[in-house]
């Protein structure tokens, strides 16, 4: 009986360039093709181009849409 070794490697395309890159240990910037795709993607993320669609969550409410009399406050802040 013999073994045989999967040797087929993952490919993946670089999400900036959409170039082929192999999923290996030897490619450290994967899914990027290079440093300079990484960087691009980066600053597409801090210049808020790319965003994680989220719903309002308690931390989005506006401090003009508190009705503060309504709570039941009644020293008259």
């Amino acid at each position: 009986m013999t073994t045989q070794e999967n040797t087929s490697i993952k490919q993946v395309n670089c999400p900036t360039c959409q170039k082929i890159v192999p999923w290996t240990q030897a490619h450290t910037f994967r899914p990027f093709c290079s440093k300079k795709c990484q960087l691009i993607d980066f600053g597409e993320w801090a210049n808020e181009r790319n965003r994680i669609p989220a719903d309002d969550g308690p931390e989005d409410f506006r401090l003009d849409d508190l009705d503060i009399n309504s709570q039941g406050n009644e020293e008259g802040l």
